[in-house]
Parts: structure tokens; C-alpha cells; sequence
């Protein structure tokens, strides 16, 4: 029999399931809740199922290839790890376990069994999040400069995101849009998508976000929630970039009224771009997340 029967797509009401694998087994990597695995379903297309009392997600991707993320749950990691690669192996060419972290390697993982190839592009920025809201010493004087400069500028307002806010959100994420052609590159579109999809579920989801309100608009906004109970992961930051400092002041004001009683910030990883690693480098990360891919 395939076993791709033994899997589904991810729907809404799935929440309820995978939040308490996540709560039993609090994850460490940003692909782990429920709200990033739903808003990205389009692209990654997404199928699970529960078996040794673990959580196990596959995503489908274009040309009939498969991957699948570590098991979740406090069940026979070992024994799920070892369906999911039969799983792969019996409808896909290869067999791939993608976005691995290294204390899953080393507490679940026979190195004799399986190669383990390092994923930097994919590895979590990870900093302190006082750090983020207080830019402290001269490390952060230039994104200190940044913000006061935002600051003493603009004539501002940050609001949390609220059910009256969605529909200015989304205009913002359209602006940006068509700024960068998202028509034009797929990854573009596709977070475009991934934005909708969150923002359409707010209410269910139940995430937190934060918006810069510039001339009664929104100019900037953060969407994020907690990853475990010491790290908050942030999922999307957009801002008009034609307005200096304003990236940096949606992230001081964001880290400020969401999660100054949190000890880490998840700023997710550079996946590979050079401008992307250099930016989320600028802001001085306390650890990495590092991730592996396991091949079978």
C-alpha cells in the first residue's frame, strides 16, 4: 500500500491537534507551530499524520518531490523517524528529513543510518530580546541611529493588531507588492499568499502582531507568537523602505509591546541571501539554531 494514505492536508480545525503536540514537545526551529505550517500550506503543501504517538509532517514540492520535518510529540522519536523515511521512500526518490536541529540529532538520530548534512541557509537567528528593544552599547549604534531618527521624524503611531487593522495590513502588503513585482518571482508571490492566509485566520490563529501607523496608514507592520515558553518566533516583517529607520523601529516597537517578558527572539533564517544574512548578522544574534537535513 502507499503510504500516502496514511497522510492528510492540513486544515484549520488541525490546530487543535498540533497545538498540543507543541505543547507536550515545545519546538525549538521556526517551522514548528501551526500557524506558519498553515499559512505556507500553498507552497509546501503540507500532509500529516500521527503515528508512535509522535507528530508527522510531510510538505509535497513541484516535480512529485517530498521532504518531511523532525517528529513531534513525546512518543518513539527513533521509530517515527524510521516510518516517516519508509514513507518517503515509497513515493519519492529520495528520502530527505529537512530543518533537523542538532539536539534532535544528537538525542534521536543514529548516525550510522543516516547522513547528516548540515543547513545553514535554514538555520534559526536566534537574539536576546531585551537587545532588540533596548539596541544597547556600541554594537547597535547604528540601528540605535536608525530609530531616533525614525523617532524625531515621523509623526507615528504603534497599535497592535487588532480585527480593524487586518484590511490595513493587507493593503500594505499589496503596496509592497507591487513595489517588487511579486507577479514576477515566485518566492515573492508566494509569501504574498502566505501573508493572506495568516491574516484571513487571525481570529483562529490566534498570533500576535504589531503595526507603525504613519499618517492614519500603516506603514509597517510584524506578525509573530511564541515557539516555547522562552521564544517568540517572528514570522513576517514588511515596512515601506523608503522611509529610513522604519524596519528598524517596527522590530524596537514589535520586541517592546509583544514580547518584553519573553527571554529569546526567533527572527527565522537567511535562506541563503547574501542581503538577508547581512541584515539579520547586524543585529548581533545570541545563538543560532543550527539544522540538518537527515538523508536515508
Amino acid at each position: 500500500m502507499n503510504r500516502m494514505d496514511d497522510f492528510r492536508p492540513i486544515e484549520l480545525p488541525d490546530k487543535l491537534i498540533f497545538d498540543e503536540f507543541f505543547d507536550q514537545d515545545p519546538p525549538e526551529t521556526s517551522e514548528l507551530t501551526f500557524t506558519n505550517l498553515f499559512m505556507w500550506r500553498h507552497r509546501y503543501h503540507p500532509l500529516w499524520c500521527v503515528r508512535s504517538d509522535c507528530l508527522l509532517i510531510i510538505f509535497r514540492h513541484d516535480g512529485n518531490r517530498f521532504s518531511a520535518l523532525p517528529p513531534v510529540g513525546i512518543g518513539n522519536k527513533p521509530s517515527a523517524v524510521d516510518f516517516l523515511v519508509r514513507s518517503l521512500k515509497s513515493f519519492s526518490a529520495e528520502s530527505r528529513i529537512s530543518r533537523v536541529s542538532r539536539n534532535f540529532v544528537e538525542q534521536h538520530v543514529d548516525t550510522e543510518l543516516y547522513q547528516v548534512v548540515e543547513d545553514r541557509d535554514n538555520s534559526d537567528y536566534v537574539y536576546l530580546a531585551q537587545n532588540l528593544i533596548d539596541l544597547p552599547g556600541n554594537k547597535y549604534h547604528k540601528k540605535k541611529n536608525l530609530l531616533n531618527q525614525f523617532i524625531k521624524k515621523y509623526d507615528f503611531e504603534y497599535r497592535d493588531l487588532s480585527p480593524d487593522l487586518v484590511e490595513s495590513f493587507l493593503e500594505l502588503q499589496e503596496n509592497w507588492c507591487e513595489l517588487r513585482n511579486c507577479a514576477e518571482d515566485q518566492n515573492l508571490a508566494d509569501e504574498d499568499i502566505a501573508v493572506y492566509e495568516a491574516l484571513k485566520h487571525y481570529d483562529f490563529l490566534k498570533f500576535r502582531g504589531g503595526a507603525i501607523l504613519i499618517d492614519s496608514k500603516v506603514a509597517a507592520f510584524s506578525l509573530g507568537e511564541l515557539l516555547n515558553k522562552d521564544t517568540a518566533v517572528i514570522h513576517i516583517e514588511k515596512a515601506d523602505s523608503s522611509i529610513t529607520g522604519l524596519y528598524a523601529a517596527i522590530n524596537h516597537f514589535f520586541c517592546r509591546e509583544a514580547w518584553s517578558d519573553i527571554k529569546y527572539v526567533n527572527r527565522e533564517q537567511d535562506l541563503g541571501v547574501e542581503g538577508l544574512r547581512k541584515a539579520k548578522e547586524s543585529y548581533q544574534p545570541d545563538h543560532m539554531v543550527e539544522k540538518f537535513t537527515l538523508l536515508a
